[in-house]
C-alpha cells in the first residue's frame, strides 16, 4: 500500500491513492473478508531512493513512520491487522546480491528501527481506540542438518540464526544472535541501548512466509573469502532435496511447517503467528487439475494443526495465492494461484483450479480423502482451453 504523493515521497497525500484503498477495503468488508494490511512490500518512492538511498539510510525511519501514520489515520477504523514490512530479512538480502555489497545488514537494521517506530506510534496514538494489532513479517525455510555430524547440526543452528534470528532476536532480546555478531563483525550494525529497548517486544504478532525445507552442510571455508556477504558469513551451504519432484514444483515436506512453528515456540516465547504465505509452485502450463497443490495444502495445513495441538500460538493461515500473479522470483513462469489467470486474454479471465474447489470444500468442512483429494463424487478433472495454454 502506498498512499503518499508520488512526486517527492512526502508532503500532501495523494487523494487518488486514498480513494483506491478506501474502495478496496470497503469492498472486502462488504463480502465478509477481514483485511490484513502490509504497509511496505518492496515498493519505495523513487524520490527517497534518489535523495538518501532509501532503506540504506536511517532517514527512512522518519519517512516510513509518517507514511504509516497516514494509513493508520485513514484506514484504521476498518483495518485491525497491520504488518509493517513484508519479509524484512529477504528484502535486506536483495541489497546483498554482489559479494562486496555493504548494505544488507544496515537495511535490515533500518527495517527493524522503522518497524519499531511505526509500532510505537500505533500503540501510542491509535491502538486504544482502534483496537488493532501490529506486527512484522519474515521469510524462512525450515533448516535440517544434512547429516548427523556435529558440524552440520551447529551449521543448521547458524542458518536459523541468520534467517530467523536476524529479525526475531532483536524483537525478542534486543540484539542480534551471537553467531551473527561473531561472523559479521563490525559490518553488523549495533543497537544503542535506547534502540534496543524500542525494538524489543515492539510487535503484537509475527507474520511468517514459509514454503519448504532446506538441508544444511557446514561450510567454514566461506569465512576465508573476502569480501564477504551474508551468505558467506553464515558459513553453511543450504541444499534442496528435490529428487523425483516434478520440475517447477516444491518438494512436499509438511513437517517443515510444524518444525518452523515449534522453533518459534521454543526460542522466542511462542509469539502469536500468522502464516501469511504458504503454497505450491507449479509451471505456467500446468492444467487446472493441480493435484500437487491440493496434496501440498492438505499436508501443510495438517502440519499446522499438529503444531496447534502441541501448543503453538499460531493464529491464522493464508495460502499463497488466491490467483496467479506476477511472482517476485519467477515472473509469469510459475504459478501459485488457486485460480488460473489467462494472461493472454485482454480481460485476464480466471478459471478455478482443482485446488480452489478443494480449499472451498476444506473451509466448509466437507469430505476429503486421506491424501487430501476431494472425494470421487465431488471431484472433476479440469483442463485448460487450448487458447489459454502458454
Amino acid at each position: 500500500m502506498r498512499a503518499r504523493s508520488s512526486a517527492d515521497g512526502r508532503g500532501p497525500v495523494n487523494p487518488k491513492g486514498l480513494q483506491y484503498y478506501n474502495n478496496l477495503i470497503d469492498e472486502l468488508i462488504r463480502y465478509g473478508i477481514e483485511p490484513h494490511v502490509t504497509l511496505f512490500h518492496s515498493d519505495n518512492p523513487q524520490a527517497l531512493e534518489d535523495e538518501y538511498g532509501g532503506w540504506r539510510s536511517k532517514k527512512i525511519v522518519k519517512d516510513f513512520t509518517a507514511f504509516a501514520d497516514v494509513c493508520f489515520r485513514e484506514f484504521g477504523d476498518r483495518v485491525t491487522y497491520w504488518t509493517t514490512i513484508n519479509e524484512a530479512n529477504v528484502f535486506a538480502l536483495g541489497f546483498d546480491q554482489t559479494t562486496a555489497s555493504p548494505y544488507a545488514y544496515p537495511v535490515a537494521h533500518n527495517c527493524l528501527l522503522a518497524h519499531a517506530s511505526a509500532a510505537r506510534l500505533y500503540k501510542r496514538k491509535y491502538q486504544g481506540e482502534q483496537q488493532g494489532f501490529i506486527g512484522l513479517n519474515l521469510y524462512s525455510y525450515w533448516y535440517v542438518p544434512l547429516t548427523n555430524a556435529t558440524e552440520d547440526v551447529l551449521a543448521t543452528k547458524r542458518a536459523l540464526d541468520f534467517a530467523v534470528g536476524w529479525i526475531m532476536d532483536p524483537l525478542t532480546f534486543g540484539d542480534y544472535p551471537e553467531s551473527m555478531k561473531k561472523n559479521a563483525g563490525s559490518r553488523l550494525p549495533s543497537f544503542t541501548l535506547h534502540e534496543s529497548h524500542q525494538v524489543m517486544n515492539s510487535y503484537d504478532f509475527i507474520g511468517l512466509n514459509h514454503y519448504s525445507t532446506m538441508y544444511v552442510k557446514d561450510n567454514p571455508d566461506s569465512l576465508k573469502v573476502h569480501p564477504r556477504n551474508v551468505f558467506k558469513d553464515m558459513a553453511a551451504k543450504v541444499i534442496s532435496k528435490d529428487d523425483g519432484v516434478p520440475a517447477g514444483e516444491y518438494p512436499i515436506d509438511p513437517g517443515s511447517m510444524q518444525g518452523m512453528l515449534e522453533y518459534f515456540k521454543q526460542n522466542y516465547g511462542n509469539p502469536p503467528i500468522y502464516v501469511h504465505e504458504n503454497g505450491q509452485r507449479t509451471p505456467s502450463n500446468t492444467s487446472l487439475n493441480d493435484i500437487s497443490r491440493v496434496k501440498y495444502l492438505h499436508g501443510y495445513i495438517g502440519s499446522l494443526l499438529e503444531a496447534l495441538r502441541n501448543g503453538s500460538n499460531a493464529r491464522g493461515y493464508f495460502t499463497w495465492s488466491f490467483l496467479d500473479v506476477f511472482e517476485l522470483l519467477y515472473g509469469y513462469e510459475s504459478r501459485f494461484g488457486l485460480y488460473y489467470v489467462d494472461f493472454n486474454d485482454p480481460d485476464l479471465k480466471r478459471y478455478a483450479k482443482l485446488s480452489a474447489h478443494w480449499y472451498s470444500n476444506f473451509l466448509k468442512g466437507r469430505n476429503l480423502t486421506d491424501d487430501g483429494i476431494i472425494d470421487a463424487d465431488q471431484k472433476s478433472i479440469y483442463t485448460l482451453p487450448q487458447t489459454t495454454s502458454q
